[in-house]
């Protein structure tokens, strides 16, 4: 028996005798030779992804994600699906990276593409919750569990600088609008100095008046005092009522003086006033006009990003639509070039099953003509036996039960019926008589005569056969009896 025991971050995994499916311990007894076991680390793992996604616009983006994940360690279920499922594999093994990658990015880009762009961006959290919702649902099956994720900032794909153009767009608002601010806080700022100005100016110059008049009048009393005092001094003593009237005179011209004076100073006083308040009103309405310009500017501006930004968006849409209409073509020839590779080996598995059917046929024909082969040999040898070794007369025997004898007669007599020949027969008689005569002499004669006459019907033999006549000489050759009779 071994005893094993293991790590803080480990359990064992023991199969074999006793033990149904797999147990899962932190310290077990082992039986050698019967059971085996192994150590599985639960520890997490971080995962790091940049998930491409397209949110329902067609706009792709990058999402740089960080994913802290393992085994369930408080779930004893989950815990046997990571033990059969998981741990054969190392946790850091592309096999394992690929499979998870493979649950992230599939369901990021099926949440992204049922979203907008804006909804993406705006509810970053809340994608990221349904991100880790989905996901788990899908590790569940292999026992792991999300620990922590960290979705960072979505990034632009090379190409498609959609954040980009709209991180330069809220800047150039902010700027615009900053600048639109500064000109009215410092027209607002002018304006006011300009009316304190004004008001400091009009009050001063008010104050002024007023102090004018009042050194005027009091000086004026003074006087009238003096020269009351003097009149009546005068009149004392030199006729005083021509001194009154003169001081009156004088001071009736010296008061018509004053209240010269006094309008010159208050229409001056009003038309500095109203110089200045038409001063005023033109800054403002030159800052006014500074105003409207700047925001129409802004706004064409404004006006002229998004329409760029529509003109760059229909670029991206036209792109991706001519690439999905070439994905689309390519799947099509792809199907058919699977559907004629497909019927090519349904036509070779069927020839290979034609052949290997002629093949076995062949097989049995040889294995039948084997055998008929060896019952042959074993006639053979048993008629040999019976013969006593005679090759000759089994030799007979086999032409004649094979009727080759009568075979080879029927093949010649066709032969010679298809050449259709002239067969002539003659004797010459020679025979009989030789039988008869008994002299040596007399049969050397016979048998020349035989061959005289045995030379006509072979002349015409001749003829029948080749078409050759004979010399014309031996037609002209008389009778022996009419030569003898001459």
């Amino acid at each position: 028996m071994l005893y094993r025991v293991a790590e803080s971050s480990e359990y064992l995994v023991i199969t074999g005798i006793f033990i149904g499916d797999i147990k899962l311990a932190k310290k077990a007894w082992i039986i050698p030779c019967f059971q085996s076991y192994s150590r599985v680390d639960v520890s997490p793992v971080n995962y790091t992804f940049n998930v491409q996604a397209m949110s329902a616009e067609k706009l792709p983006f990058v999402l740089p994600a960080v994913f802290t994940i393992g085994p369930r360690v408080d779930d004893e279920e989950s815990l046997l699906k990571y033990a059969k499922l998981i741990s054969p594999h190392d946790k850091h093994s592309n096999h394992v990276n690929e499979l998870v990658q493979g649950i992230i990015e599939g369901e990021t880009r099926v949440l992204a593409a049922s979203m907008t762009m804006e909804e993406i961006f705006k509810g970053t959290k809340d994608f990221k919750y349904e991100v880790f919702e989905k996901v788990q649902v899908e590790l569940n099956q292999f026992g792991l569990y999300i620990y922590n994720a960290n979705v960072k900032q979505l990034v632009d794909v090379p190409g498609h600088e959609y954040f980009s153009y709209l991180g330069q767009k809220t800047q150039m608002e902010a700027a615009n609008q900053a600048k639109v601010d500064v000109a009215e806080a410092k027209m607002k700022g002018e304006i006011g100095a300009k009316m304190r100005e004004g008001q400091t100016l009009q009050n001063a110059a008010k104050i002024d008046a007023e102090t004018r008049i009042i050194s005027t009048e009091r000086q004026g009393e003074g006087k009238k005092g003096e020269i009351r005092v003097k009149t009546e001094v005068k009149v004392y003593e030199n006729q005083r009522e021509a001194e009154i009237a003169e001081a009156n005179a004088d001071l009736a011209k010296k008061q018509a003086g004053w209240d010269k004076e006094a309008q010159v100073a208050a229409v001056e006083a009003a038309k500095a006033v109203a110089l200045r308040d038409a001063e005023l009103q033109r800054e403002v309405e030159r800052m006014n006009a500074l105003t409207m310009t700047e925001k129409l500017k802004a706004d064409l501006l404004s006006k002229a990003s998004v329409q760029y930004e529509t003109k760059v968006q229909e670029a991206n849409w036209e792109l991706y639509r001519k690439q999905k209409q070439a994905e689309a073509i390519l799947y099509e020839k792809e199907k058919e070039a699977a559907a004629q590779k497909a019927v090519a080996d349904a036509t070779f598995y069927s020839r290979q099953r034609v052949a290997d059917v002629e093949l076995y046929a062949k097989q049995k024909e040889a294995e039948g003509l084997m055998a008929v082969s060896q019952a042959q040999g074993v006639f053979l040898r048993t008629l040999l036996d019976a013969s006593g070794g005679n090759y000759a007369a089994l030799r007979d025997y086999m032409m004649i039960n094979g009727g080759m004898f009568q075979e080879i007669a029927k093949i010649n007599g066709e032969a010679v019926r298809g050449l259709q020949p002239k067969i002539s027969i003659w004797t010459n008689g020679a025979g009989g008589e030789a039988s008869m005569d008994g002299s040596g002499g007399s049969n050397a004669m016979k048998e020349v005569a035989g061959v005289y006459r045995m030379l006509p019907p072979l002349f015409k033999t001749v003829q029948e056969q080749t078409g050759m006549v004979p010399p014309p000489w031996m037609g002209t050759l008389s009778d022996s009896k009419e030569h003898t009779t001459n």
